[in-house]
């Protein structure tokens, strides 16, 4: 029985582990490093945080697609800048991006938590 329990914990470790593991082909950045690409008009900066959360605060350069949402109309040739709360959303979002076809993705660390940290 405590085998079975092992190994019932070793597997969700390994579950949680590969779901917030960084996604191949996605890059990150802190916010203090977004900071000089907010008016350079190549990016397309998305924040996937719930409207609510959008609406309470936000950086002006981001549109608001919450997770789950349609992303597929987002332009394939730019570069995609994705922001959260916490980076976790947005990581989420990056993968969802990368299975679209997209290739040049940056997830912000920490997200909008890192401006309050910065």
């Amino acid at each position: 029985m405590e085998g079975i329990i092992t190994l019932l914990a070793m597997v969700g470790i390994i579950v949680m582990i590969v779901r917030f593991m960084p996604k191949k082909g996605v890059k990150y950045m802190t916010v203090k490093e977004l900071q000089p690409l907010l008016d350079d008009k190549k990016y397309v900066f998305v924040d996937v945080r719930t409207e609510k959360e959008y609406k309470e605060a936000h950086i002006p350069q981001f549109i608001n697609r919450p997770l789950g949402t349609y992303l597929e109309d987002l332009p394939k040739d730019r570069p995609i800048v994705v922001i959260c709360q916490s980076g976790a959303r947005s990581n989420k979002a990056c993968k969802e991006l990368v299975k679209l076809g997209y290739t040049d993705i940056t997830n912000i660390r920490r997200g909008m938590n890192g401006l309050r940290a910065e």
